[in-house]
């Protein structure tokens, strides 16, 4: 299992993007991918980091799948910076 650290920027609302984000999550659990956290930056609300859980190669593949809902939501994509870790 990989834990996905992605912190990216916004270009709406963190409220109207974290309602799509929100509204995908049943699409996430049925790709597999467990979302642990979501919240944006104390300092800059365009910030945000969302942490999900999912086997290698899923994340990525509900991305290429979604690239235009994630880019509705504001999710300024080419922003993505990723950090997986695992486990051992």
């Amino acid at each position: 299992m990989e834990t996905h650290v992605l912190t990216f920027t916004i270009n709406k609302p963190f409220a109207e993007w974290a309602k799509t984000y929100d509204a995908s999550l049943p699409l996430q659990k049925m790709a597999g991918i467990q979302s642990l956290y979501r919240g944006m930056s104390q300092d800059d609300p365009t910030q945000v980091c969302a942490v999900m859980q999912a086997k290698p190669g899923v994340m990525e593949q509900f991305i290429a799948d979604h690239t235009d809902t994630i880019v509705a939501s504001g999710h300024v994509l080419e922003s993505t910076v990723s950090n997986v870790y695992l486990a051992d």
